[in-house]
This record gives C-alpha cells, structure tokens and sequence, in this order.
C-alpha cells in the first residue's frame, strides 16, 4: 500500500464517490480534479481521497476541502477543474459553498438544514 508525503500539502480535497454524487458525475469530478493536479504539476501541493457517502446527497456531487473546512455541493467536472485552480491561489468557489468551518461546532449562515442524526442506543 501506497504511503505519500504530505509535507508540502497545502490542501486535501475529500470527493464524494457515494450512489447519489456518482449519478451526478462523481466519477468525471473526481478524474477532472486529478487530472487538472497533474496538468498544472500540483501533486505535491494538492492531495485527493474518494469517500462514500457525505451525507449530504441533495448537494451531489459534493467535494471537501480541507483545512479549510469547506463542503461544495453541485461540483461539476468543470467546476472541480476550477476548484483546483482557486484552491492553489487561496480562493474558493463561493457560490458552490453549502458550509464552511469557522472554528467552532456551530454551523454558520451558509449551512443547509439537514435532517438530524438519530441518538446512539443505549447498551
């Protein structure tokens, strides 16, 4: 198994691979982002992992950047392309933002309500 060097990473962009991003392109998302890493020779600096589920499937295809603490809801090919441009120069892509971490639990003005988790059983 692979183990990379994360000393000059800069940013981790979590891809969401579950059923309701992958019906909206979460394949061709997740290839574009690599695919524009290699292209502008930002491997080092940038670094991807495909998860399952977010949680968050109203918002497909969703994309996690951190640690900036961002969620991306509705990211396009095209829009992860650009993701990965704006993320080497400090900027983000405003108007896919659903949340962004302020350092604290408390979700801020650009949360989505979602349903709330069920309680853990008691054993």
């Amino acid at each position: 198994m692979t183990t990379w060097n994360l000393n000059e990473t800069h940013c981790h962009l979590l891809i969401c691979n579950g059923g309701s991003c992958m019906k909206k392109q979460a394949e061709d998302v997740t290839q574009a982002i690599r695919d524009e890493i290699a292209t502008l020779g930002a491997d080092r600096l940038i670094h991807t992992t495909r998860t399952r589920c977010n949680g968050r499937c109203a918002d497909a295809c969703v994309v996690i950047a951190y640690p900036d603490g961002i969620w991306y809801k509705s990211i396009t090919p095209d829009l992860g392309r650009e993701l990965v441009r704006k993320h080497l120069t400090g900027g983000h892509l405003e108007d896919q933002k659903v949340y962004s971490f302020d350092g604290t639990f408390i979700a801020s003005g650009l949360s989505v309500v979602g349903k709330e988790k069920a309680p853990a059983a008691d054993h």
